[in-house]
């Protein structure tokens, strides 16, 4: 768990146990993650794609839920049993305003694009829109319900089921450790953000304010920033980009809370998150250089966390968790080549 060189699709038993509807279909989970073939391709559309500052997003302004549908039948990874498994790109959100293109508005269509006919699939498991990584649907709900209660049973005994990978700017410190604070949202010019709430009252808990927790470990690092294992033990809006800001090493690509952090002389320090606004992270000359980023390309710059493992119930009550593996997208892998996060 400490290297992402395991950065694979691995197999994961599925468990009898998680529902009759299970048992209609298939009794196994994921023998092996489909493996599309890789057309060759020219040495021209792979200048192009070494081009790109950001190889491998989404773009949904010419997508239709059909066009969607076949992107993310492309992400699945595997399908076994009541289970899908894909690998969502970043930029998609799950759920949105009516009429928008989301995980939610798309699964009828994905359902047809993978076969299921009549069965409708729902989200048991998803990072939020700025994130990438796996995604768990199901097309039987008894089997949705027993892998939620799974997930509710380990939060509650501080056994996290979910890591992410992430990139920040800068390297926290200590390289290990957790990050506790309460938290509310706030609305700010028409924008909901997670701030912290040092002190919470009685009352404030009572009114939304949740306290939050997560665990963070130092990878690698490298042209000042880090290679940041991150996992949630507790389920909040935005939880883990407002973590790191809250270590003074803001996530690549976080144009929300990265704001928050400030410089002065070479020391970095926390505005007042009640009255920062949103606004393009902003990178050093030496960072952009290493990036090989011009300061206008830093607006599109994707945010850098990846959800690329996930536990599962095992086989039995008393085995241990099986794990879905997911890898990272192309522009994380290029980031991490640039910044020389060599894996240790």
């Amino acid at each position: 768990m400490g290297s992402l060189r395991v950065l694979r699709y691995v197999s994961v038993i599925w468990r009898p146990e998680l529902g009759s509807c299970a048992r209609q279909r298939d009794a196994g989970f994921g023998t092996e993650a489909r493996r599309p073939s890789q057309p060759h391709r020219s040495s021209k559309r792979k200048d192009l794609v070494e081009d790109q500052p950001f190889p491998g997003l989404l773009r949904t302004e010419n997508l239709g839920l059909e066009e969607l549908a076949h992107v993310l039948r492309a992400a699945v990874v595997d399908q076994k049993g009541p289970l899908v498994t894909l690998n969502k790109p970043q930029g998609l959100p799950v759920t949105g305003r009516p009429g928008e293109l989301t995980l939610l508005s798309v699964l009828p269509q994905l359902s047809q694009a993978l076969g299921l006919k009549h069965q409708e699939l729902q989200v048991v498991r998803a990072p939020g829109k700025e994130a990438s990584g796996l995604v768990l649907l199901s097309s039987c709900p008894q089997t949705a319900s027993h892998l939620q209660t799974f997930f509710i049973h380990s939060r509650r005994a501080q056994r996290p089921t979910a890591t992410y990978c992430a990139v920040t700017d800068g390297i926290p410190e200590p390289s290990e450790g957790t990050v506790r604070m309460p938290l509310k949202m706030e609305q700010m010019d028409g924008v909901d953000l997670a701030v912290p709430v040092m002190s919470p009252s009685r009352k404030d808990i009572q009114e939304g304010v949740k306290r939050t927790l997560s665990r963070f470990h130092v990878m690698a690092t490298g042209r000042g920033c880090a290679l940041v294992q991150l996992q949630p033990l507790t389920v909040f809006p935005n939880q883990l980009q407002v973590h790191m800001a809250l270590q003074l090493c803001p996530i690549l690509g976080d144009h929300t809370y990265a704001a928050r952090v400030g410089t002065i002389l070479g020391q970095r320090f926390l505005w007042p998150a009640e009255t920062t606004k949103p606004q393009r992270q902003v990178l050093d000359e030496a960072l952009l250089r290493h990036l090989h980023l011009s300061p206008s390309q830093v607006a599109q710059m994707p945010l850098h966390l990846h959800l690329y493992r996930l536990l599962l119930p095992g086989t039995g009550s008393r085995d241990p968790p099986s794990e879905l593996l997911a890898p990272l997208p192309p522009y994380f892998s290029r980031t991490l080549q640039r910044l020389r996060l060599s894996q240790q």
